[in-house]
């Protein structure tokens, strides 16, 4: 299939001219300091002229894209809240408008984030009986009786012996990942992992080596050197081994190669670390994740990471394993130590909603909504596709990224759709390489077919009218474009 070569170029050659101009319009900018100078005591710049240059030349003439308020619930249809600016979008303004939107940009999966007839009820009861807060750690008095039964429920869903929770699902990997491991330890990394995971893993002190994005052939080739090799400066063995993947991957909506890779790890007899933020609860037939939909023993995964903040409405996020891992991070893990514990309204929102999953509230609607989910997520996935864009991402996957290249497609593809009262999500650098920003999608089981279908004419029109249908439209082609190759 043809890449959109086209599309690179244009790219490319449009973050040159942005730069070039940008640095014209500095050097006069520089100038005009030097003339109006003022003393800073020997004091360096507090902000680094590569960020700043960013943030004023391009975030902020399109930041009125990111950060919007919302004020209401984030269900299928959300009210957006109507800003406007008189500074060339330096600075934004609230109205006391609002605009009813289509919701195809949070990570409500399940549809738990909105008001729930299970749910809800016992939320508030939490509320009255242990107030919003517990205003504590868990190693002081932070630690309630429905922690301890979040973690005996969240250790049991996920198929493993024991599990820990946290007020912060950031935290579960950039914490979490320097209580494990140190200096004279090797992390074996995914190219695309999540910045939490890169962020604990460069804090750890331990070796970080990157292998190719969901390529098991490329994992198994960096083992073999590292551990025939071991240490670079010692040369001695190393201390121990760690794999780390997502479950899917939250900016390309592909779904990990997860058999494969523990086939890896066992020959090199390397720890596997899963983390599931995107995927828990969102796929597999009981809503158990990428195991269950790949048909994984949950026993050959070491270490199991994932958040709250999706399909189950909350927030917060949990690592499960053994009963000796677990103890060990209560003594050793910051997070834990120094954290405040979530909150308790918070915990009874997972509990609750991990019951109506599994059809403990006497009802079948766990099942429906992850029947839902799928249903929903393949269908919008397949039209798409059929309309010519490029998506990526696999079939099941909630998370569906639409590749828009060009940064002038950035703005105009949110903006227009804002208009006809669609709510999307765009992303750029330097959350995804440069030359690859895109749309990211997400869809919820509240969504009804009328709803997407809404979504799917709306964002039909604006994609003729951005230009951004790269492909012929055909269904039975998978689309493959050059996004892959710009990340090796």
């Amino acid at each position: 299939m043809m890449l959109p070569y086209t599309a690179i170029v244009t790219t490319a050659l449009s973050y040159v001219l942005i730069g070039f101009f940008g640095c014209i319009r500095d050097a006069f900018r520089k100038f005009l300091e030097l003339l109006n100078a003022t003393n800073f005591d020997g004091y360096a710049p507090i902000c680094f002229r590569r960020e700043d240059f960013y943030v004023r030349r391009m975030y902020l003439r399109i930041q009125d894209c990111f950060g919007r308020p919302i004020s209401s619930a984030p269900d299928a249809w959300i009210d957006v809240v109507e800003r406007y600016s008189n500074d060339n979008n330096k600075t934004l303004k609230r109205t006391t408008e609002v605009i009813k939107c289509l919701n195809l940009g949070s990570y409500n999966y399940l549809g738990f984030a909105s008001a729930d007839e299970y749910c809800t009820p016992r939320v508030i009861e939490s509320l009255k009986k242990f107030s919003p807060s517990t205003c504590s750690t868990r190693v002081e008095a932070g630690t309630t009786i429905l922690h301890n039964e979040l973690e005996e429920c969240v250790a049991k869903f996920v198929g493993k012996p024991a599990a820990l929770v946290f007020g912060m699902g950031y935290v579960s990997n950039s914490a979490i990942l320097p209580a494990l491991i140190g200096k004279g330890g090797l992390i074996v990394s995914d190219a695309l992992n999540h910045k939490s995971i890169a962020n604990g893993a460069s804090g750890s002190g331990a070796t970080v080596q990157i292998f190719q994005h969901n390529s098991p052939s490329h994992l198994d080739q960096i083992l073999r050197e590292q551990i025939a090799q071991g240490h670079p400066l010692t040369g001695r063995p190393w201390k121990k081994v760690i794999v780390v993947v997502e479950g899917i991957y939250s900016m390309e909506g592909e779904l990990c190669r997860l058999p494969e890779i523990i086939t890896v790890c066992k020959k090199y007899k390397a720890y596997t670390y899963l983390d599931e933020a995107h995927s828990i609860g969102a796929v597999g037939k009981t809503g158990r994740g990428v195991c269950e939909l790949l048909g994984v023993d949950t026993a050959d995964v070491d270490i199991m990471m994932g958040t709250f903040s999706k399909s189950f409405g909350s927030c917060g996020g949990y690592i499960a394993g053994s009963k000796e891992l677990v103890e060990y991070l209560k003594y050793t893990c910051p997070a834990h130590l120094y954290g405040t514990s979530i909150s308790p309204p918070a915990a009874q929102q997972i509990l609750s909603a991990i019951q109506v999953i599994l059809g403990e509230d006497d009802s079948s609607r766990g099942a429906q909504k992850l029947a839902q989910i799928r249903e929903n997520s393949n269908f919008f996935r397949s039209e798409l596709k059929k309309m010519g864009f490029q998506v990526l991402g696999d079939d099941d996957s909630p998370v569906m990224p639409i590749m828009l290249y060009n940064p002038a497609k950035i703005p105009a593809f949110s903006r227009e759709c804002l208009k006809e009262n669609v709510a999307v999500v765009t992303v750029g650098s330097p959350a995804t390489p440069i030359l690859l920003a895109r749309a990211r999608i997400c869809i919820s089981a509240s969504h009804t077919k009328e709803d997407l279908v809404k979504g799917l004419e709306v964002i039909s029109r604006v994609g003729d009218l951005v230009g951004i249908k790269y492909f012929p439209p055909d269904p039975k082609k998978q689309q493959e474009g050059i996004w892959l190759k710009l990340h090796y």
